[in-house]
């Protein structure tokens, strides 16, 4: 029988632990086994220090400061060596929260002040009160500590973009076919608008808790200390780390808010595959070539070949992130009766969620970096498509009333490849104010770009 293999980036099952593990450390100690019992613990013990600030609750009486000290110093300095011995707890009691609290039972046996009162540990909570709040802090840490970032990567390269091409005419295609010119970094500048709503969507999103028991309505709470004032301590605590309270739940709180998240992100990340196969599709036509990197490989049997790599990359595991992230959001919101477990395994997949974000980013944002703009053949395409002046012409002429405009220019120019001297030939012979005329003719594939430039170079004003 063959030795079971040792784990490593070798023999991880999913690639963002292995083939990708050097982009995806920064996730490691948020949306790891690691971030969730770190977490757990920060919750527990910041829960047995509100309760010893509470005067309706005389039997855990307020800490000394050496006390606080000594937790709050559990909490900096929590470990993987820490985070082992809380897993080597789990074996025994089979239960991941139950561990955590063990774990702090072992530590607080240190000092004589905690270990008289370490019953007060996980008071009245059952274990989603732990984890629902754990789990929102994960989020909210994995959005501000390294998600952020990496929106924020990501528009500064495009916004960079827009304004360096805000000034180079391109042709537009719709349906594939030529259609009126654009400049490229007006196009940019409509991706980078479009992220930019959803980062807001994102950056405004409520991180909810609860911590009210069993099936939500203190309970326990009560039975104990029916002077107390729960809910309003639930509020305070909830706020104190951050997040915002939620005064209605079952068992759990029923995560409505984390499939909101899921949702922004998932149109985020949509839009980007928009991004990755438009400009796959205009490498592949010539309008960007990519920078060489020596030593790198094209193709195995190909030598001249320089691939979109980084945008097939980011494309394709954009789309394993969308498809995790959606199950999550679809499936979170839903529990049979007050709670049952689907839940907890699935919350598991996140750290893999946002994994395969931040691998595709990354390749993202390399491949913008390898972009170079080939100006000779973006005018090439222009000067070979003068029948996209059909439009301002018959929009000119509808001006000065000549009639059947469009027929004229359809009849003209659908389905042909035409020249400027074909356009100048018609527009000679067309009934117009010479000063119209003058300016049609002064038009050429190149120029006829609307406000394009103006738009591009504003695109800070409209976010």
């Amino acid at each position: 029988m063959r030795t079971p293999m040792k784990l490593s980036s070798l023999t991880a099952l999913s690639s963002v632990d292995g083939r990708y593990a050097g982009k995806t450390a920064t996730l490691r100690p948020v949306c790891s086994e690691f971030g969730l019992i770190h977490r757990r613990l920060i919750v527990e013990i910041r829960w047995f220090q509100a309760l010893s600030e509470q005067a309706g609750v005389p039997e855990l009486p307020t800490l000394s400061e050496g006390a606080n000290a000594f937790l709050d110093q559990l909490i900096a300095d929590f470990d993987e060596p820490a985070a082992l011995r809380v897993k080597e707890i789990e074996a025994v009691t089979n239960h991941d929260v139950k561990a955590v609290e063990y774990f702090l039972k072992e530590r607080f046996a240190r000092i004589p002040e905690l270990a008289s009162h370490s019953e007060f540990l996980h008071f009245a909570c059952t274990s989603e009160d732990i984890n629902n709040l754990s789990y929102a802090l994960m989020l909210r840490d994995a959005h501000d500590g390294v998600m952020s970032r990496m929106f924020r990567q990501i528009d500064n390269e495009l916004s960079r973009m827009a304004n360096q091409f805000a000034d180079q005419p391109m042709l537009s295609r719709t349906h594939g076919q030529t259609a009126s010119p654009t400049t490229l970094g007006k196009e940019i500048a409509n991706t980078l608008h479009r992220l930019r709503r959803q980062v807001a969507h994102m950056t405004e999103q409520d991180y909810l808790g609860k911590i009210n028991g069993a099936v939500g309505n203190f309970n326990a709470h009560i039975s104990a200390y029916p002077e107390v004032d729960w809910p309003s301590l639930a509020k305070q605590f909830t706020e104190s780390l951050g997040l915002r309270w939620n005064p209605y739940t079952t068992q759990i709180e029923p995560h409505d808010w984390m499939a909101e998240t899921f949702h922004s992100l998932i149109r985020y990340h949509t839009i980007l595959i928009d991004l990755s196969r438009d400009i796959w599709s205009y490498i592949s036509i010539g309008y960007f070539t990519q920078k060489t990197i020596e030593g790198e490989v094209g193709s195995s049997t190909m030598p001249h070949k320089v691939n979109p790599i980084d945008f097939e990359n980011a494309e394709g595991n954009l789309g394993v992130a969308n498809a995790l992230l959606d199950h999550l959001a679809m499936k979170l919101p839903v529990s049979r009766w007050q709670r049952d477990l689907t839940d907890s395994t699935v919350l598991r997949s996140i750290g893999t969620a946002y994994g395969h974000s931040v691998v595709a980013m990354s390749s993202l944002l390399k491949g913008l970096s390898k972009l170079e703009v080939n100006a000779d053949r973006l005018a090439e395409d222009l000067d070979a498509s003068w029948e996209v002046l059909a439009e301002p012409i018959q929009t000119v002429m509808r001006r000065y009333g000549i009639e059947n405009p469009y027929e004229q220019l359809k009849a003209l120019t659908r389905g042909k490849q035409i020249t400027a001297d074909d356009l100048a030939d018609f527009l000679n012979n067309l009934d117009l104010p010479d000063e119209a005329r003058a300016e049609l003719l002064k038009l050429t594939p190149g120029t006829y770009s609307g406000n394009a430039e103006q738009m591009a170079r504003r695109i800070d004003e409209h976010s």
